[in-house]
């Protein structure tokens, strides 16, 4: 994978989370012990153990291998593993851009840019979805078509909080579950898997970019969207909309056709198949 930043360096990608699911779904042991891990009872046990306190081994080598300054963050004791992945960072290290005609992004992430159509495809999270299959809703995917989609891939050395992107009126949250199966297409085939990640959206209504649909996607195993205001509600550009336990690592932005002009080193990263490097409130578009 390459990342790169805003000011055009380039950067190789090192992602062990992905490589490691890579590996987990696309081989057949792997896709046997995914099937285990993702049974309701397994999952909830690897979650309580990421909460309770016996995971805080897991904290000092991570902190290592990612090279993460803590000093960036709030001074916390931290007590299990996911209360360290939600920590938060000192105040005034993201300010988000004021001007009213900027798009902002909602989180620390690698962003791509696509555009969205009846046929095309999103890849997120090794997926790959159509609007329809994203949304769970044909009515609302046409309202988006000519549109465009903006993927913010968190690694897990990411700040895992994000925001509204601007002021506005959400919508109550809706929740799609994830789902796993196997498909055999014939006999003695490798069986090949499908999936679909947990995901949550709402709708906000804006006064500059039209009505922008904000989506978290999680993780088929422990991971957990911690959204705080699941109801209607008035927000404002860079409120704290929520923020993601160990696993979940993608937040989506759908734009309605000419809501927005993207930086042109965003597209031009995008259609290099480069991922751009992005801050939480720093400009990213115009309207």
């Amino acid at each position: 994978m390459i990342y790169r930043t805003r000011n055009g360096n380039e950067i190789q990608g090192n992602d062990g989370q992905d490589r490691f699911l890579s590996i987990l779904y696309g081989a057949l042991p792997g896709r046997i012990a995914v099937r285990l891990l993702v049974r309701p009872a397994v999952s909830k046990i690897g979650g309580a153990f990421l909460g309770s306190p016996l995971s805080r081994f897991l904290i000092r080598p991570f902190v290592k291998k990612h090279r993460i300054d803590l000093s960036l963050y709030e001074p916390a004791a931290y007590r299990s593993y996911n209360d360290f992945f939600t920590r938060n960072l000192k105040g005034g290290l993201r300010p988000f851009d004021r001007e009213p005609s900027h798009l902002v992004s909602p989180c620390d992430a690698k962003l791509t840019v696509c555009p969205i159509s009846k046929d095309g495809r999103l890849f997120i999270k090794q997926t790959a979805y159509t609007a329809k299959s994203l949304l769970r809703d044909k009515k609302l995917a046409c309202r988006y078509y000519g549109g465009q989609a903006l993927i913010f891939r968190l690694t897990v050395d990411d700040y895992h909080h994000y925001f509204y992107p601007d002021d506005g009126t959400k919508s109550p949250d809706r929740a799609i579950p994830g789902i796993l199966h196997t498909v055999n297409p014939a006999a003695n085939d490798v069986y090949p898997i499908y999936k679909e990640n947990t995901r949550q959206y709402c709708l906000l209504k804006t006064s500059r970019f039209g009505t922008i649909l904000m989506m978290e996607v999680g993780a088929l195993m422990v991971g957990k969207i911690r959204n705080h205001h699941p109801e209607t509600c008035h927000v404002s550009r860079g409120m704290e909309k929520g923020y993601f336990e160990f696993g979940g690592s993608t937040v989506i932005l759908l734009l309605e056709a000419g809501a927005a002009v993207l930086d042109s080193d965003i597209l031009a990263n995008s259609r290099d198949g480069a991922e751009t490097v992005v801050r939480a409130g720093e400009k990213i578009g115009q309207s």
